[in-house]
């Protein structure tokens, strides 16, 4: 055979195999699991507790990372041109990039898991200057009867992407529902007997759970910014007419206003994360440190 001819039909098998191998991984999503995009880890318990094995659950904020100054990744965005649908929530860092997310791949779905839930303001701290606060809160997952909303919002969206295992979908939303249910309830009864129901927090992560389970929150910081000398003055004043008792803090920020602010009202500085990914666990852990401060 002429060795010009061998090349050419060397190249035309060569060519004819990265087609198909293209073609193959283009259809692997149908039968391989669905690629989902979410910016926080609590998203991603809830979308795998609802998707089970038919996710494959990418998370852009990371343990220890802030939503609040977080940057995407060059390979985040790379792997967001295979993801199927992106469920964002509402954080700070999505205003910024949410744009460049969508243009990364035109195809894939976003749905924003606040649908169907009225959002609370971000209250200022005490006497804050006119313009701070009032923002929408994004952290909607802090409360049980919330996250069972958005758990409907992650199934529905699902099943319209794979239609053929929406029984199993809903099956696992059923569990998912039980437990926020069960996990309402404890919460409610650890919170019973506590007599203070004002708490302070440097950084205001915790409104939906104050609003759900009847307590106060006072915030010292408003959009990520430390309180000027007046605004600590009204903190520390406004601390003690509530007898507060704890400033939460969490790992993401700075403690050492709080710890300032703890001194000066005689209160405890306690950390606890809205962030952590096992969801059940943390939200129990943090309700019995807010009933033990509280009491």
């Amino acid at each position: 055979m002429d060795r010009r001819i061998g090349r050419w039909l060397l190249g035309c098998c060569s060519g004819l195999l990265v087609t198909l191998s293209h073609a193959a991984s283009a259809a692997e999503p149908a039968h391989g699991p669905l690629e989902v995009f979410v910016s926080i880890l609590p998203e991603k318990h809830f979308v795998e507790r609802v998707g089970g094995s038919r996710v494959a659950v990418s998370v852009m904020v990371g343990p220890g990372r802030s939503p609040e100054t977080y940057e995407p990744t060059p390979a985040q965005l790379s792997r967001l041109s295979r993801a199927r649908i992106y469920f964002s929530i509402g954080v700070d860092f999505e205003g910024v990039w949410m744009k460049r997310v969508a243009a990364a791949n035109p195809r894939m779905r976003i749905v924003d898991l606040r649908r169907g839930i009225t959002l609370r303001r971000i209250e200022p701290p005490p006497e804050a200057p006119a313009g701070e606060g009032g923002l929408p809160d994004p952290h909607v997952w802090t409360s049980p009867p919330l996250v069972k909303i958005m758990a409907a919002t992650i199934r529905d969206a699902l099943s319209e992407l794979d239609p053929e295992n929406r029984r199993e979908y809903g099956g696992n939303y059923e569990a998912l529902a039980a437990d926020l249910d069960r996990l309402d309830r404890d919460i409610r009864a650890s919170l019973k007997g506590i007599r203070t129901r004002s708490f302070m927090v440097f950084h205001p992560a915790w409104g939906y759970f104050a609003d759900t389970y009847g307590l106060k929150q006072i915030p010292i910081e408003a959009e990520g910014k430390e309180p000027s000398a007046r605004t600590l003055a009204r903190v520390i004043a406004t601390g003690r007419s509530e007898r507060v008792k704890v400033i939460f803090v969490q790992a993401q920020f700075s403690r050492r206003t709080a710890e300032t602010i703890a001194q000066a009202i005689g209160a405890r500085v306690i950390a606890v994360d809205p962030l952590a990914e096992d969801y059940d666990a943390n939200l129990r852990s943090a309700a019995s440190r807010f009933a033990e401060a509280m009491r």
